[in-house]
């Protein structure tokens, strides 16, 4: 009888050392590819580009895989007193490093029943991590890039959004990372995008200029984008926009209610749901989402509102962080558990992120801290050159432009 080996991989993009780690299992006995779910994936490092069953039907088609697992969690223990395999293999980059303490843990559950781990050497010349840099040169198709916010919401805990108004604030969005964690989208403020154009943030700006602004972030950039339509009068203005962000491969749109704004043009509940219930009608992939923003809440009347938007098809609510926040989000919870909901915020004044999630906060968007964050910095760095004849430039924290490019890993 031939021994059982396991393998845990990822297999998000297929290379040589996948292939070699698999023919160099397949020679100890049957393989079984514990393949790590979207939700595995997620917990430890970037959302694979691929669903899972589309890598598992890659690797259905590689010689000397005889069957494939889920493995949901980066711990292999459940898997392996389930299949208690003979043998466990894996490229022998995890001797070392953040996966050592997982190589551990899979030696100590073996060691009940006598099976062992076998090591095999690290494909040279082959880096997943260099693979994915090459794809973000050449860019992402508009289709993973669409579905890209649907399948984090789904996978992760908390999807964390940044407010970006330029292709360089993307960029900074792209590339910052602290650790495990790193943004996971980006955000395009109605507000913000009006100011930036140097006009007060109630003037109308030309939906096509902000949809040339998306496109040119879009060109350097590989994460989701939520855009913001604020109130829309018309539903058949709505069916528009959402007809032009779903092919420009944007995730999502936000559109407001305004349901309790004084001296505006305001909407009844049903209404607005008609506006969604349209908007989603003519919709061309299930990828898409439709984010209701539920304006002026503070009371048990407005779940109504709530349960409106729910059943005319919102994909997701959107709320502003104030004192009734969670205790609303608490109600709305009662209702209806699984509605993704996103909080708006420009700063959180104190509400720690736990208390979001624990009150089932999905998304949390950055509202305008990048903008407002540069624009002092601007403003004083303008002050400073004018009032100073002998400006020196090295006298201040200002950074060259090489610096610039080589910390925004430009492509």
């Amino acid at each position: 009888m031939k021994k059982q080996v396991y393998v845990g991989m990822c297999a998000d993009l297929l290379h040589e050392g996948h292939i070699n780690i698999i023919k160099e299992a397949a020679k100890l006995g049957d393989v079984t590819v514990g393949l790590f779910t979207d939700k595995a994936v997620a917990s430890y490092k970037r959302l694979p580009f691929l669903t899972y069953q589309q890598r598992k039907a890659v690797l259905e088609n590689i010689i000397g895989v005889k069957h494939i697992i889920a493995q949901d969690v980066l711990d292999y223990t459940p898997n392996l007193e389930k299949l208690k395999p003979d043998i466990v293999v894996h490229g022998d980059d995890w001797l070392k490093g953040g996966l050592s303490g997982t190589r551990q843990g899979v030696v100590d559950t073996l060691s009940k029943w006598g099976g062992h781990v076998v090591d095999v050497p690290y494909t040279k010349g082959i880096s997943s991590t260099e693979i994915h840099k090459s794809l973000k040169t050449l860019g992402v198709s508009p289709e993973i890039r669409r579905n890209r916010l649907r399948r984090l919401v789904e996978v992760k805990p908390l999807v964390r959004i940044m407010e970006v108004h330029d292709p360089m604030t993307a960029l900074i969005v792209e590339n910052t990372k602290e650790g495990l964690i790193e943004y996971d989208g980006m955000f395009s403020n109605k507000k913000i995008d009006i100011l930036s154009r140097g006009k007060k943030s109630d003037v109308s700006v030309d939906f096509t200029s902000r949809i040339t602004t998306v496109n040119e972030i879009f060109e350097i950039t590989t994460k989701p984008l939520i855009f913001d339509a604020g109130y829309i009068n018309l539903a058949e203005s709505l069916q528009a926009i959402v007809k032009t962000l779903e092919r420009t491969s944007v995730s999502a749109v936000v559109i407001n209610d305004q349901m309790h704004l004084e001296n505006k043009l305001k909407d009844d509940i049903h209404i607005f749901a008609d506006k969604i219930e349209s908007a989603k009608a003519i919709q061309t992939t299930k990828d898409f989402m439709l984010i209701a923003k539920v304006e002026d809440f503070d009371s048990e009347k407005d779940i109504e509102r709530v349960k409106a938007y729910i059943n005319a098809g919102a994909d997701a609510l959107m709320l502003e962080l104030n004192d009734n926040t969670l205790n609303f989000i608490k109600n709305i919870r009662r209702e209806n558990k699984n509605i993704p909901l996103a909080i708006l915020s420009s700063n959180f004044n104190g509400t720690k992120v736990s208390e979001l999630m624990d009150v089932g906060v999905n998304i949390i968007i950055y509202a305008d801290t990048m903008f407002r964050a540069v624009y002092p910095n601007m403003l004083n760095i303008a002050k400073s050159i004018l009032c100073n004849d002998d400006y020196i430039e090295n006298e201040i924290d200002i950074p060259s432009i090489e610096d610039i490019e080589d910390t925004l890993n430009i492509l």
